[in-house]
């Protein structure tokens, strides 16, 4: 029964403090009434809490509970408080609506009109956690015939259909306030029902009644939306910011909701069939409107098409509530069409390589050296400088425009020439090219390495020729097995000899804790615009020039991190995952290589002073003690591959926030507790990072750009 508006049947749960003494009673009443039935969920709702990744902290506690009856259904539960139960219930919301969004979202009031497609509404909304108050109205009661498309049961026949839908999200959430206008809404309570409110959503039968809920909504500046249950037709009319915006987008011409009562339902029909969109309606309904009245009681509606309208005006009301671009206007989100366009997929293309080429190599002479400095490694195979041959010598040139984001100061790069000066100086002591040897820096970003063409030779340096020849990165997953401490100390003699030191760490402790600095690390470098363009630019697919940059091959990605490297590669997910502070999952592969590593071992050498204009000299002259390592390892029988985290070459304060603004805190501390683990005294400066362990043989090798014509000497 309604009187004066307001329903005697009801709508909303009695909720019970039982610590309140003038609530105990009534409540130790219920749980003693055999006719009611008592279920307590606290304990098993806190476990599913418990088990939640990255909870948010409540500041509620046991006090908060609740004892919560249902007199429709003669049922009282026993349920944590607000917090946790709303936690709980839409965290698998996220990352779809953050915490911050849902919160956002959920201190909206929202009004509903009409409950048939406005129950489907009410429900999403309230499912979602999209809404803090819910303001329902409908005078109609359920019928049989609503139980096509309203989601109410034979208990609910004769039941008002706001009370229906309130008792609903009553059982989903019982501390969501609902309100209902039983009566519906009419001219004399129409601003009540608005008045409060931050989002209308219109779904009424009575035409009127729709011009006047939305004459209402622009008196008060209310946004204003509807779903029309035909081909998905949604409407949207931002009055809040559009106050002056004619109601239906205009389409009435002018006319008010005065004038249209006037109106006889022939006036009207012109008028329907204009706001219905008559050109555009379904053939199934605009041939229905020919029978209404005459075959059929009213207009078709399928549940299908109903519960689309609460998906529909729920994705608006999340675009309005948080201020996401939304205009005034209309769309169709029309199923059936999308239907008829139904096609396959495309089948996924196999990464298919062509068949490798042996590239013939020069085997002697000027062109052999040449050859053997171009193999020198660098970062994401950038290969950094330029080889130039004159009569005398042949000079290698940093080229700062090769050198990446990462690379501070071009040191990486200076670190690749020095290499590459080795791997020459090698050859020509092979060959008896041998002359003498200089570095160059006249400032920033500017290296040159000439090595002079002689006759002489050195056979330390020649024996380390065709080493260098076979040198190559392996990221294949290493076994683990420990590597002899003798073999270490042997490398670090090695790095001596080069006046550099070798430091490393074998414990598996200390390796999963630099795995885990390297993940984070890698997480940064994803997460950073820049970064992660630069990251993706290195990399050669199928069809690509492999001569520079990392042939994918060469990464040794088993298929699912394959497959996540098609999502890590989108720019758009990364800015998704940075503005949600995520991404942990990101650094997993540099994680899981580093952890079955048997040793991490870094090249180190005197650092040098701040702002020393032989900076890049010293970072060059450890290429050398980086390829007599690398070498060495590789003699060893290990597998060597350099480990570049985003810190690497930053050397004073300030720099990793030109590498990382955002991130550069960041950063900083986890360098610090990177030389931290490896014992990296303020002394010593490190050349490069280097995985060590036993693991089988690589794919596929790099590939290098071509190299000068020898027989061309300027």
């Amino acid at each position: 029964m309604i009187e004066n508006g307001v329903s005697d049947e009801p709508f909303r749960p009695v909720l019970f403090d039982e610590f309140d003494s003038g609530q105990a009673a009534g409540l130790a009443q219920l749980l003693s009434d055999p006719a009611v039935e008592v279920r307590d969920l606290r304990e098993d709702l806190r476990a599913e809490f418990a088990g939640l990744l990255s909870p948010p902290e409540l500041s509620e506690s046991s006090d908060s509970d609740r004892w919560v009856y249902y007199p429709w259904r003669r049922v009282v539960i026993a349920l944590p408080g607000p917090q946790l139960l709303r936690a709980v219930r839409l965290d698998r919301n996220r990352n779809n609506l953050t915490r911050s969004e849902q919160e956002t979202l959920g201190a909206q009031a929202i009004g509903v009109v009409g409950q048939s497609v406005g129950h489907a509404v009410a429900h999403v909304l309230a499912m979602e956690g999209t809404c803090g108050l819910l303001r329902l109205a409908d005078f109609d009661t359920v019928e049989l015939s609503n139980l096509n498309r309203l989601p109410g049961t034979l208990f609910d026949i004769g039941v008002n259909k706001a009370v229906v839908a309130a008792r609903r999200i009553a059982e989903l959430d019982p501390y969501l306030p609902v309100e209902i206008f039983a009566a519906g809404v009419d001219d004399a309570n129409i601003d009540d029902f608005l008045t409060g409110l931050d989002i209308v959503v219109e779904e009424c039968d009575s035409f009127d009644m729709k011009l006047a809920v939305r004459e209402g909504a622009r008196r008060l500046g209310l946004p204003l939306v509807m779903h029309s249950s035909d081909r998905g037709l949604l409407d949207v009319e931002r009055f809040d910011l559009e106050p002056e915006r004619a109601p239906f987008h205009g389409l009435l011409g002018g006319v008010t909701a005065a004038e249209l009562r006037g109106l006889s339902t022939r006036d009207k029909t012109p008028l329907m069939v204009r706001i219905l969109d008559g050109r555009n309606l379904s053939a199934t309904l605009a041939a229905s409107m020919v029978d209404i009245g005459e075959t059929l009681n009213s207009w078709p509606q399928l549940a299908s098409d109903v519960q689309l309208g609460g998906s529909n005006v729920a994705a608006a009301v999340r675009r309005i509530g948080l201020g996401q671009k939304l205009l005034s206007g209309r769309t169709r989100v029309d199923i059936e069409k999308g239907l008829d366009e139904i096609v396959e997929p495309a089948l996924r293309e196999e990464l298919e390589w062509p068949d490798e080429v042996e590239e013939p190599r020069p085997e002697s002479g000027v062109a052999a050296v040449l050859d053997c400095a171009q193999r020198a490694p660098s970062g994401g195979n950038a290969q950094p400088w330029t080889l130039a041959v004159q009569s005398d010598a042949i000079t290698i040139s940093l080229v700062p425009e090769r050198s990446p984001l990462l690379d501070i100061g071009c040191r990486g790069s200076a670190l690749s020439v020095g290499a590459a000066m080795y791997n020459a100086r090698a050859a020509a002591a092979a060959f008896g090219l041998l002359g003498d040897s200089e570095l160059h820096s006249d400032g920033p970003c500017q290296l040159r390495a000439v090595m002079r063409l002689g006759q002489g030779s050195d056979p330390s340096l020649a024996s380390d020729y065709r080493a260098l020849l076979a040198r190559h990165t392996n990221r294949r997953p290493g076994s683990g097995d420990a590597i002899p401490e003798s073999v270490l100390e042997t490398l670090a003699e090695v790095a001596a000899r080069a006046d550099a030191g070798l430091r490393w760490v074998s414990d598996r402790a200390s390796i999963d804790r630099i795995a885990e600095l390297m993940a984070e690390s890698d997480r940064v470098r994803y997460l950073t615009p820049r970064l992660h363009e630069e990251m993706f630019s290195e990399l050669r697919w199928p069809g690509d020039d492999p001569r520079t940059g990392l042939d994918l091959r060469t990464l040794e990605l088993a298929p699912d991190e394959l497959a996540k490297l098609e999502i890590g590669r989108r720019a758009d997910v990364m800015d998704l995952v940075r503005k949600w502070q995520g991404g942990i999952a990101l650094g997993e592969v540099i994680r899981d290589r580093v952890r079955t590593a048997s040793s991490v071992a870094v090249v180190t050498f005197p650092a040098p002073a701040p702002h020393d204009k032989a900076e890049l000299v010293a970072y060059a002259r450890a290429g050398e003690a980086v390829q007599r390592v690398w070498i060495g390892a590789e003699r060893l029988g290990l597998a060597v591959q350099p480990v570049s985290p985003t810190f690497l070459y930053a050397r004073r304060p300030g720099e990793l926030s030109a590498v990382s603004r955002e991130f550069a805190d960041r950063l900083t501390s986890l360098q610090d507790c990177f030389l931290d683990v490896l014992g990296v005294p303020e002394h010593e400066t490190v050349a490069v990072v280097l995985r060590l362990g036993y693991a089988a043989k690589i794919t596929v090798r790099s590939r290098r750009l071509p190299i000068p014509d020898a027989d061309n000497r300027g």
